[in-house]
């Protein structure tokens, strides 16, 4: 069976695709995901702790002729070495370590393990740059003036924190597809992962706690290297100015990290709530948020699997039955009902047996059967047993019905005018009687069926074995049309009376109108009281 995911972005982003996405587009999707964010991310934070250094830092100023070598020669090639070494190093390695991803290969442990640490991995690179950034620019700024070590190591390393929690952020949403594979393959996410408290501080650290750091050692700098009032005001403003822009922007990515599995979950159980127990969460989130998403993916296939049972008890039993038994505690014991009862009886079942593939007698009782089934359920009624080439059905139990005799009738009628159109390889008489009958659960705690006993359950049999040999192969006792309203008994017409097999008092029998004409046209005189029926 095909699952129906919630929502058009399955994953929480448009970016991020379809989850039944092709392998060689899901590679491509990851690789520009990955390459383009980190790359702008990277030079943005270059660009930044230029700018922190030239203007905003209190200290010796690096704009002297005696820094030209390094700011425009040994920073820029710096720079470019960096992208380069990033991008070759970084992402390629990255995407081919995930190759299982990309090729629909089943992943190992390793491989499985290597997806949730990709984003640390690559994040580990971007570190591994920056620190060495911190040493060699230190150290060529320190060969000019050893005053400003200080200041060029202070931005750097904090620039270095910023965007490396920033690439970390990045390649995990850009990684999501590849996380939601491992997670539908391999199992759990590793312990060893963010959760959304570890996330918080993140976005806290990285928003607030990086500038309020900025601005106290900034303080500090202005202590050791006293400054001018316009410059401290300059780089005050420029901190904050940063921590304005960037911080609702983290803020933002971190919202956005937590209520998209929320609202794909919150999808899920509108989507379940209309009845459709097909839906499913594509897992990508390994906090508890991703646990939220297995949750509801396992409520489910819970309920897909109660539904199933639920179908299954009710073609066995009935429905109206199984929803009884789910809603209350099935006793044994039943209670007086007025029921009508049908029965309907293969004519010549052993001969069919004895002369057709046991397939081809199967497929004539299945059509046969469907027949009974749709026009006893159509009208309200409940099949309660199949007896081989036979079957009972009552109107007015397990679910109350009104005028269950005239629902019996026309349900006969309607069976007999289908049998004859569709199911042309065999007849069946049908019998149809009413009356009191006791309803309930039959048998031994261990294992009962429910059922109707009674003289109406007798008399509706011994009336389908008369049905044989009567106009239409269709009878009906007298307190069946006695009992149903004036709108179905006008479609029938008394017969005869007959004494039945092992009764005491005989049984007035009725048949259709349409089933007396019929005889009258076929060549056979009228008499008004038909063939003999008495001889049971």
């Amino acid at each position: 069976m095909q699952r129906r995911h919630t929502t058009s972005a399955p994953m929480g982003s448009w970016l991020l695709g379809p989850s039944d996405e092709t392998s060689t587009r899901r590679r491509i999707r990851v690789q520009l995901l990955l390459t383009a964010p980190l790359v702008v991310t990277n030079f943005i934070g270059a660009l930044i702790a230029v700018v922190l250094v030239t203007v905003v830092v209190p200290g010796p100023s690096v704009l002297t002729m005696e820094y030209v070598y390094v700011n425009f020669v040994a920073v820029p090639v710096y720079i470019v070495f960096a992208m380069v070494v990033g991008i070759t190093w970084g992402t390629k390695r990255l995407i081919r370590d995930l190759r299982w991803a990309t090729t629909n290969a089943t992943p190992s442990a390793a491989d499985h393990l290597a997806a949730f640490r990709a984003p640390r991995r690559l994040t580990t690179v971007q570190g591994l740059l920056w620190g060495l950034a911190l040493v060699v620019l230190t150290f060529l700024y320190g060969l000019v003036d050893l005053d400003v070590v200080p200041k060029v190591a202070f931005t750097i390393a904090l620039t270095g924190i910023t965007i490396c929690a920033y690439c970390y952020l990045l390649s995990e949403f850009a990684l999501r597809p590849i996380a939601a594979l491992a997670l539908e393959v391999g199992g759990p996410r590793p312990e060893r992962t963010l959760g959304i408290t570890s996330r918080t501080l993140l976005i806290w650290l990285l928003g607030t706690g990086i500038p309020i750091l900025g601005l106290m050692l900034i303080a500090v700098f202005s202590f050791i290297r006293p400054t001018s009032s316009a410059g401290l005001a300059v780089s005050i403003f420029a901190v904050g100015g940063v921590a304005l822009i960037f911080g609702p922007l983290l803020a933002l990515i971190s919202v956005r990290a937590t209520a998209s599995p929320l609202r794909a979950v919150r999808a899920g159980m509108a989507r379940v709530a209309e009845g459709d127990l097909d839906t499913s969460l594509v897992v990508y989130d390994g906090s508890e948020l991703g646990a939220l998403q297995r949750g509801f993916n396992r409520m489910a296939d819970g309920l897909r699997e109660r539904e199933r049972i639920r179908d299954l008890f009710g073609r066995h039993v009935g429905h109206e039955v199984a929803a009884n038994a789910l809603v209350s505690n099935p006793e044994l014991g039943g209670e007086e009902r007025e029921v009508a009862v049908l029965f309907v009886d293969i004519i010549g079942s052993t001969t069919i047996a004895a002369t057709r593939k046991p397939a081809e007698v199967v497929a004539i009782l299945n059509r046969f059967f469907g027949v009974v089934v749709d026009e006893i359920d159509t009208r309200g009624g409940f099949v309660n047993k199949f007896e081989g080439d036979a079957a009972l059905a009552i109107f007015g139990a397990p679910a109350d019905v009104d005028d269950p005799a005239g629902r019996a009738l026309a349900a006969a009628r309607a069976i007999r005018r289908r049998l004859t159109a569709e199911v042309t390889e065999c007849d069946a008489g049908i019998g149809v009687a009413a009356g009191i009958a006791v309803a309930g659960n039959i048998g031994a705690h261990e294992r009962f069926e429910y059922t109707v006993i009674g003289d109406p359950v007798n008399e509706a049999a011994r009336l389908s074995e008369v049905a044989k040999s009567a106009p239409g192969h269709l009878v009906a006792s007298g307190r069946a049309l006695e009992s149903a309203r004036d709108s179905e008994a006008r479609h029938w017409v008394h017969r005869d009376d007959v004494l039945l097999r092992g009764r005491l008092e005989s049984t007035r029998i009725s048949i259709p109108v349409d089933a007396v004409a019929s005889t009258s046209n076929g060549g056979t005189p009228d008499t008004g009281s038909g063939p003999d029926l008495r001889q049971r």
